[in-house]
């Protein structure tokens, strides 16, 4: 099987020397894509005799994983392994992800932290990737335990038909929600992850606020109805209430209570534009799925 180690990198000259070195011990197709390093990164890697990828400025660690996907798609690799370049992830647990991949008993699979003890993952990070992995259930369906996990690998069948686009954290979430639309068999086996004084390179805060985000994205684009008819049709009948509370006390007292009637109002406005704005959505994606 023709087999790629890809591992995206910013920043990374402490580490990513001796992360080549024991790789290039047992497999001989690695790339390195060094997402706009200012540091000696893209240069150890090119030294190394890796297939190096350069962003002149740094787009994200989406972009990176993109960049490898396409690059991978390119060299009819059969199976990516994603490896992150901080020093986390242990090249003794490659052989574990790739032999489901070899057997043809799924499509993608993950390496969680979460499957097995692992005490070592500081709790602010256990706390905030738990609850990002809950919000990627929900949107996509699945029942994972490590959502945000980058060490993962993917057979031919996904590498050809998913095409990565969000340039930030929240790429790990596209790819899950993309996987699941189109049926592609999702796996997770254990990992033991190497925190040594944190060493990852993602800010807690930011990465969350990513993944949220993209999360977001994708849902109201793949279920427009819900994610805006719902909220929309629950305003608008909030608004309606209220307005018709506002006239019953008009024509009872002859006055406007100001409160209620802002309340009223804004329920109507708001709850029209979300109406609004999901049958427009659900019908524009409609025609770009049939016109594709």
């Amino acid at each position: 099987m023709n087999i790629a180690i890809g591992i995206p990198a910013f920043n990374e000259e402490k580490s990513i020397a001796s992360i080549i070195l024991q790789l290039k011990k047992k497999y001989q197709t690695i790339i390195v894509c060094d997402d706009g390093s200012s540091d000696m990164t893209g240069d150890i890697a090119d030294k190394l005799g890796v297939i190096l990828i350069t962003h002149k400025k740094n787009l994200g660690y989406g972009a990176a994983i993109r960049s490898i996907f396409l690059k991978a798609r390119e060299l009819e690799i059969e199976a990516l392994v994603t490896f992150d370049a901080d020093g986390q992830h242990r090249v003794e647990d490659i052989e574990s992800m790739l032999k489901p991949i070899e057997k043809n008993k799924t499509d993608i699979v993950i390496g969680s932290r979460f499957m097995e003890d692992n005490s070592n993952v500081p709790k602010y990070r256990k706390a905030g990737i738990k609850t990002i992995t809950g919000l990627t259930n929900v949107a996509t369906g699945l029942k994972i335990s490590d959502s945000q996990s980058g060490f993962r690998s993917y057979n031919k069948k996904t590498l050809d038909n998913i095409n990565p686009s969000d340039f930030g954290m929240g790429i790990s979430t596209e790819i899950l929600i993309k996987a699941k639309k189109m049926n592609l068999k999702i796996m997770e086996i254990p990992i033991v992850i190497l925190y040594e004084g944190d060493t990852s390179t993602h800010h807690p805060v930011s990465h969350g606020t990513s993944v949220i985000l993209s999360t977001m994205k994708y849902v109201s684009i793949e279920r427009p109805l819900s994610f805006y008819g719902i909220p929309g049709f629950v305003l608008f009948s909030i608004g309606i209430f209220f307005s018709v509370w506002t006239l019953q006390i008009f024509s009872e007292s002859r006055q406007i209570i100001t409160n209620i009637a802002l309340i009223g109002m804004g329920g109507l406005v708001l709850g029209g534009l979300c109406i609004m704005t999901a049958i427009i959505l659900y019908s524009t994606v409609s025609v770009v799925r049939e016109k594709n």
